[in-house]
């Protein structure tokens, strides 16, 4: 069976939905799991209730996401949309993950930093927000990209609970016509040509803070 260009081009329109769907719960997803990483690393901080944060992190993190998506996608309401479902458990299940970047980072800030805030007698959140997440966030910053481009690629998993991504939507246009080898050739490159630019950016910023 011979590739068809011309499918392949009255297709592309619902496969760049696909994608423009894929990307927003890229997007929403990384910024849930910034923000949260980020109080699950600050309570880490604190004595027991800490214990229990990390305890929860690491259950999410080494439970698989496909699991967690189905499981959650079972579980809520009817009227949750699966976008939504899928945005939220992305979003919390990377969350372990950045959390542990972030605990590197606020580990790597000096013990006489900490010590001269206190000698300071800064309030708790001046300490975090001008003297501690400054230096921590910068040092972590390539990490946390990685981790945006490994969402990305999980996205895919979102085609289990009927959320139309890239891959659901090449999945519908190629056995609508039975052009599965073009639509899913489509969707690599179209992963790659979001990825590789993304990767580059990261590897820019390594360099760049490298050496702080």
């Amino acid at each position: 069976m011979f590739w068809d260009f011309q499918w392949t081009w009255e297709v592309m329109p619902d496969l760049l939905q696909g994608l423009k769907v894929t990307v927003q719960a890229t997007l929403l997803g990384y910024l849930i799991a910034l923000v949260l990483g980020l109080g699950v690393a600050m309570l880490r901080r604190v004595p027991v209730l800490g214990t229990l944060v990390h305890a929860v992190m690491e259950f999410i993190r080494t439970t698989p996401l496909l699991v967690q998506l189905v499981f959650v996608f079972a579980l809520v309401p009817s009227t949750v949309t699966a976008l939504t479902v899928g945005i939220v458990v992305l979003g919390v299940h990377y969350s372990a993950y950045t959390a542990e970047v972030y605990r590197s980072g606020i580990e790597g800030v000096a013990k006489g930093q900490w010590e001269a805030a206190r000698a300071l007698s800064l309030p708790a959140y001046r300490t975090w927000g001008a003297v501690v997440l400054p230096q921590a966030i910068r040092k972590v910053i390539p990490a946390l990209g990685n981790y945006l481009i490994a969402m990305f690629k999980d996205t895919p998993l979102l085609l289990a609970i009927t959320v139309t991504e890239l891959l659901a939507m090449a999945q519908r246009v190629g056995n609508d016509e039975f052009r599965i080898v073009e639509a899913y050739t489509v969707v690599g490159f179209l992963f790659l040509l979001v990825s590789i630019p993304s990767a580059f950016i990261i590897r820019r910023l390594e360099r760049r803070y490298a050496a702080v």
